[in-house]
């Protein structure tokens, strides 16, 4: 039984043989036209049945042989390269595994590449450690030259445990430095986080100060809140009652006191245990403006789509239509009482001008809708009127000593 079994083994693996073996001439696989003997040498499940053979009943140099056929014919897909990586490691020749693992990188493109280069790079930390540090960082800088960002996170996780464990701390910060920005913005959060754990781990907590500040400046508004209340929690923890406060007052720039409650909940509690009645005024203040400046902004809000509905008139009574309020009947009977000329429009009537005669005699401008007013005073022309005036004396009293009473006046006093 074995021998039969050994015979037909023998014979399905001279039948790949054959079926693989190259044609007389150059044949494209894609061509309809060419028989299928002759394309059945670049048939990806033929070659992957008679490299599963050979690494099942083969030797290690003929299905090496089929792997790197395989690589050579470009038909290799990123499974067949992983497999044959392993197939290289549990025969303990991991340089020769590693050099399969560059071939086949060398074949794909992202995002192709992505789950050979986590393999790759897993197999050499693991086998090397610390021992060929630069080779590791050359590996890391290459991958990562070309990453989406949709990858990017557990590449540059991996590259920054590799300095922890083996290189320096100041590298591995420089490592998650770049992570913060090459990765997904969902996943800047997360980054920051460990980033954060990782600094006050090495350094201590004082040195997460400027990754908060950067972490506020770059993550959406919903996480930098909880960024704020993280970082002012620490400086309350250390001590910085000034800095935890302007940290609050900071934050508290995007936060609707109708929406986050919370925050504002945690800050008066701050004032409660930390401050004093001045800084519990200030909050408050804050408060307020904060509140009137989301109240403006919902005005403006509505105010825009108003207008981009087409309202007539931009009142509070537009968003039911058909009522009325007091401002708008009031408008409606000042254009009435306008006259036909702006009843039409409803709007500001400018007063129309014309120029009648000759324009080199310098005739003035005149206005048609000019009201005429009663010119009685000027039909006399240029004639003078004299007016008869009525003379009256004086009394002498009146003057004093300053003028000299004649006879007959003194007399006419007496």
């Amino acid at each position: 039984m074995m021998r039969r079994k050994r015979c037909k083994l023998g014979c399905i693996r001279k039948l790949m043989q054959r079926a693989t073996v190259l044609p007389a001439r150059k044949v494209a696989y894609h061509d309809e036209k060419e028989t299928v003997q002759a394309r059945l040498y670049k048939s990806l499940k033929v070659w992957s049945m008679y490299a599963d053979l050979e690494e099942s009943f083969g030797t290690f140099k003929t299905c090496k042989a089929v792997y790197d056929r395989i690589i050579d014919l470009k038909i290799a897909t990123p499974q067949i390269i992983i497999n044959y990586g392993l197939f290289l490691e549990e025969n303990n020749y991991f340089e020769e595994a590693f050099r399969a693992y560059e071939k086949g990188i060398s074949l794909f493109k992202w995002p192709n590449v992505y789950d050979m280069w986590n393999v790759y790079l897993t197999k050499f930390l693991k086998r090397y450690g610390g021992t060929k540090l630069e080779r590791a960082r050359d590996l890391f800088e290459q991958c990562l030259e070309n990453c989406p960002d949709k990858f990017a996170k557990p590449l540059y996780l991996l590259y920054a445990k590799l300095e922890e464990e083996h290189g320096m701390a100041r590298h591995a910060m420089a490592v998650y430095e770049r992570a913060t920005s090459a990765v997904l913005p969902e996943e800047m959060f997360d980054v920051f986080n460990i980033y954060i754990k990782r600094a006050a781990e090495i350094y201590g907590v004082p040195k997460t100060r400027q990754i908060y500040e950067k972490a506020i400046e770059v993550l959406p508004e919903d996480k930098t809140r909880e960024m704020c209340l993280r970082f002012a929690e620490m400086e309350t923890k250390l001590g910085e009652i000034d800095r935890a406060r302007a940290i609050y007052a900071h934050c508290s720039q995007i936060c609707d006191p109708r929406v986050t409650i919370d925050f504002w909940h945690i800050w008066k509690e701050f004032e409660v245990r930390h401050g004093n009645e001045d800084t519990m005024r200030e909050m408050l203040r804050i408060k307020r403006s904060i509140q009137a400046m989301y109240n403006t902004q919902v005005n403006m809000m509505s105010a825009q789509m108003l207008n981009s509905a087409g309202s007539v008139a931009g009142t509070v009574a537009d968003l039911a239509p058909g009522v009325k309020d007091g401002m708008r009947m009031l408008e409606a009977k000042a254009v009435e009482m306008a006259g036909t000329s702006t009843a039409k429009s409803g709007n500001i009537m400018f007063v129309r001008g014309e120029t009648q005669g000759d324009k080199s005699s310098g005739d003035k401008v005149l206005n048609p809708d000019e009201i005429d007013i009663d010119d009685d005073e000027d039909e006399g022309g240029d004639e003078e009127i004299e007016v008869p005036l009525e003379q009256q004396s004086v009394p002498a009293k009146v003057f004093g000593g300053l003028k000299k009473v004649d006879a007959d006046e003194e007399d006419d006093g007496e």
